[in-house]
């Protein structure tokens, strides 16, 4: 059989009826994807001999005659930062090199129980400190973009959404954002990143970036792939006291739904200054072109305050976060000279890469006594008004639907010269519903100078419904997967 052939769901079906050797598929996986890391580096550990193993075992519950799970077969890759047993998980820092998890997070622990393999760890900016998959840790290579390897694939699950759009074989990436760290690689690379509401999959295992901030979810070529996944990860876990209680979900049954009419909001602020006016134009004749969609022009007017709310909030709790690599119970060991605060200096200076050295200066001042009520509380405040600018507008559309980026996948030369500034205020698209905690999904909607650009599509919380259905209609309707 030809495996290159079949979508994730064809697979799976495949699969229940015998039709497919998982030892010799995987193997076949495993050669296609090393040959693919060694120019574009996508995997920062390619697990072999573990997925493999897992093929091997799957196998065996089959002629068994046990449930294999909804995964059953089915390759899996994971951003380094969620950790799996026996498997390095560096979040790609140099600072957690020799790292190796005795545990799976929870989402990997629900995949592997429903017979997902485990195929490697995927590249990201060191700690997700990017949106460009540019700031890789000390020792990691930069991921490039499968439509042209002098751009940038998106940060910071850059490796999952460039390995998906890559690999002709059935896979779906699990991947992570805090910012945009899914949505926007997944708009860069031409595929489908859906960002589930803040507390609708377990964070336990995940080396965490901001707490109030990171969620797990999946980077597919299709919606289906996207819906499938959550279906697995999703649920209440004892481990992670902000998952929000809920019975398990089948997502992929929402696809099935036809809605007549979707009432619609564009928002202004999404489609105004910063942003490309293809981009735009692009955005709006794909909404207008499907017939049932219902769509007006409407106003979030907190949104210009997305961006800094969220660095202000995110830069603080990384401070925190990272505290702990300090070379005594956690990260990379040196030996010890001079007082401990020149061995905990000495340890970062050597560990860390210069963004993730700037995230931490600038949350721990914003969050230092005297400055934590001028710039941290004040960023969570603002927060609660970005919420409710989305609450208001929920009210009266189904959904929200924007650019995924404000421009085209940029060259590596054009991002080195930008100001730090410029390209923070690039995630003025991803950043307010990750700050707000709403679900969102990016698909592909066409394509400016042959590179993809990606349509945002966003609900109120818990609504992943809401987002899936319109995602598939809009897929469906107009071919934007194929």
């Amino acid at each position: 059989m030809k495996y290159k052939e079949l979508s994730v769901k064809e697979f799976l079906d495949e699969v229940k009826e015998g039709n497919i050797d998982l030892e010799d598929f995987i193997s076949e996986v495993i050669e296609e994807i090393k040959r693919i890391n060694e120019s574009f580096n996508y995997f920062v550990y390619i697990s072999e001999e573990q997925a493999i193993a897992q093929a091997e075992n799957i196998k065996k519950r089959i002629k068994k005659g046990e449930n294999g799970g909804r995964l059953l077969g089915l390759p899996i890759s994971v951003k380094d930062c969620i950790c799996c047993e026996g498997i390095p998980s560096r979040a790609g820092s140099k600072i957690l090199e020799g790292y190796i998890p005795p545990f799976d997070s929870t989402a990997v622990r629900k995949i592997k129980e429903e017979g997902g393999i485990i195929i490697g760890k995927t590249s990201q900016d060191e700690f997700g400190f990017g949106s460009f998959c540019t700031n890789v840790g000390i020792g990691f290579k930069i991921p490039k973009n499968p439509f042209d390897p002098e751009r940038s694939t998106g940060g910071s699950s850059g490796g999952a959404a460039g390995i998906t759009a890559s690999l002709n074989y059935p896979h779906i990436a699990l991947a992570e954002s805090t910012g945009g760290s899914i949505s926007c690689p997944a708009s860069f690379c031409g595929c489908v990143g859906l960002t589930p509401t803040y507390g609708r999959v377990s964070r336990y295992g995940l080396i965490d970036f901001a707490n109030s901030l990171d969620k797990i979810g999946p980077i597919g070529k299709r919606v289906y792939d996207c819906a499938l996944l959550l279906s697995v990860i999703a649920g209440e876990d004892n481990m992670d006291q902000t998952t929000i209680k809920q019975g398990e979900e089948d997502y992929t049954k929402y696809l099935k739904e036809e809605k007549d009419e979707v009432k619609i909001g564009i928002p202004k602020e999404y489609f105004g200054e910063g942003v490309d006016e293809r981009i735009s134009k692009l955005i709006l004749n794909v909404v207008g072109s499907v017939e049932g969609m219902e769509y007006e022009e409407c106003s979030l007017p907190y949104t210009k305050y997305g961006v800094p709310t969220y660095y202000l909030i995110a830069l603080s709790e990384a401070s925190t976060n990272l505290a702990k690599f300090c070379g005594m119970r956690y990260g990379l060991h040196l030996p010890l000279k001079g007082d401990f605060n020149e061995y905990f200096s000495n340890v970062r200076s050597e560990g860390l890469g210069d963004e993730a050295k700037r995230r931490i200066i600038l949350g721990t001042f914003a969050r230092m006594k005297g400055y934590r009520d001028r710039y941290y509380i004040k960023a969570m405040k603002i927060r609660t008004m970005i919420i409710n600018d989305f609450k208001k507008a929920f009210k009266k559309y189904d959904v929200l639907i924007t650019p995924t980026m404000p421009i085209l996948p940029p060259k590596f030369d054009e991002l080195s010269k930008l100001e730090l500034i410029q390209m923070y205020m690039l995630d003025l698209c991803t950043n307010p519903p990750n700050v707000a905690g709403i679900p969102h999904i990016s698909i592909p909607c066409g394509k400016i100078e042959g590179l993809p650009i990606g349509m945002q599509i966003m609900a109120d919380h818990m609504e992943e419904r809401k987002v899936l259905v319109v995602a598939r209609k809009f897929e469906k309707e107009l071919n934007l997967s194929g």
